[in-house]
C-alpha cells in the first residue's frame, strides 16, 4: 500500500515554499540508493524545477544487466498556480503520482523487494505555474516549453514510458479515478495492452478502464491542433513505446482547480505503475507486439513525421 507515500508527497508539495530540493532530501530520508538529480530550469513564464530518481534493479542497465529499464513520467503544467490559485491544483497529479511511486519503490528496496529492472521516475516541481484558457475548463500552462520537458523528463535510457498526466478537462473519459491510452510508438497509435489491462484488473480490481486518443493528440505542441492535454507529448520525443496513464474524473474540472486532488485516486495510479514495473523488468508485461509493429511498418512505412511539428 503506497496511500502513506502519497499523502507524506502531497503535503510537501501543497507548499508555495516547495523545491525539488524539498522533494529529493524527502526521497533521501527514504532510502539513498537510488541516484536523485535535480536541476532548476527558467523559461519565458518563470522557472522549475526537474527532478530524475533512477532506482537500479537487480538485473539492471545500471549494473550491467539485461532487464528492461521503465521509465515513469509525472507529466503536468505546475502543482500550484500562485498567486492566482491558493494551494495544490488539479495539474499537479502527475508530479505526486510520479514522486509517490519513487518513495514506495525506494522503500521497497529497504525491505527486501528490489524490482528486476531499473525505473527512472522524472517530473518538474513548479509551485507558481501560469495558466491559459482553453475548451471546456481552463487548462495550466508551464514555465517552459514542452520541447524543454522533454528534454528532462524523457530519458534515453527508459525501455518504456508510463506518462501520468491529470485528464480531468474534458467530456471524453466520464470516470472517477484513472484510464489507460492505446500504447503510442514513432507516430502510430497502436492497440490497447493487454497485458497493462492485465495489470489494472488486479491491482485497481475492477474492470480496466481505457481512453481513446486521437491522431491530434501524439502531435507536438505548437503545431495549432488541438490536442486533450500533454499526456502523450514524451511520445513525440523517443522510439520506444508510451503509454498515458490519466487520472480522471466524471465532471470537467479544470487543471488549475484546487481541492480536487483526490489522494486515494493517486494512490491507485501509483500502485498500478508499481506492479506495472514489477512485472516489465522481468519481461512479463509487453506495452506492445513486436511482430505487428514491424508489419504495420512493412506495409505503410514509417510514420515518424507525426513525431515533428512538419512545416
Amino acid at each position: 500500500m503506497s496511500l502513506k507515500h502519497v499523502m507524506e508527497v502531497y503535503d510537501l508539495m501543497d507548499d508555495i515554499n516547495v523545491t525539488g530540493d524539498k522533494i529529493k532530501a524527502y526521497l533521501t530520508t527514504i532510502n539513498q540508493q537510488g541516484t536523485i538529480n535535480v536541476q532548476t530550469i527558467s523559461g519565458d513564464k518563470g522557472k522549475t524545477d526537474f527532478i530524475k530518481v533512477r532506482i537500479p534493479g537487480k538485473n539492471g542497465k545500471s549494473k550491467q544487466g539485461t532487464a528492461p529499464t521503465l521509465g515513469i513520467i509525472g507529466r503536468l503544467g505546475g502543482i500550484g498556480a500562485r498567486p492566482e490559485m491558493n494551494g495544490f491544483v488539479s495539474d499537479g497529479d502527475g508530479a505526486l503520482a510520479s514522486m509517490s511511486a519513487a518513495a514506495k519503490l525506494l522503500d521497497m528496496v529497504n525491505k527486501g523487494d528490489q524490482l528486476e529492472g531499473d525505473i527512472i521516475l522524472t517530473t518538474h516541481i513548479c509551485p507558481d505555474a501560469p495558466t491559459q484558457p482553453h475548451d471546456p475548463v481552463p487548462f495550466m500552462d508551464s514555465p517552459v516549453d514542452i520541447m524543454t520537458m522533454n528534454q528532462y523528463e524523457v530519458d534515453g535510457a527508459m525501455d518504456a514510458i508510463l506518462s501520468i498526466d491529470t485528464t480531468k478537462g474534458n467530456q471524453i473519459i466520464n470516470h472517477r479515478g484513472f484510464a489507460i491510452t492505446p500504447t503510442v510508438k514513432e507516430g502510430y497509435i497502436l492497440k490497447i495492452s493487454e497485458d497493462l489491462l492485465h495489470v489494472y484488473s488486479q491491482s485497481v480490481g475492477k474492470l480496466p478502464v481505457t481512453m481513446p486518443i486521437t491522431t491530434q493528440d501524439i502531435t507536438p505542441y505548437g503545431n495549432d491542433v488541438y490536442h486533450i492535454n500533454s499526456i502523450l507529448q514524451p511520445s513525440v520525443a523517443t522510439d520506444k513505446p508510451v503509454v498515458g496513464v490519466a487520472v480522471t474524473t466524471e465532471t470537467a474540472v479544470a487543471g488549475c482547480g484546487t481541492g480536487a486532488s483526490r489522494v486515494t485516486d493517486v494512490e491507485e495510479v501509483v500502485r498500478y505503475c508499481i506492479e506495472v514495473a514489477k512485472l516489465y523488468g522481468q519481461s512479463k508485461c509487453a506495452f506492445y507486439n513486436e511482430k505487428e509493429f514491424n508489419h504495420l511498418e512493412s506495409l505503410y512505412g514509417k510514420m515518424t513525421h507525426l513525431q515533428t511539428l512538419a512545416n
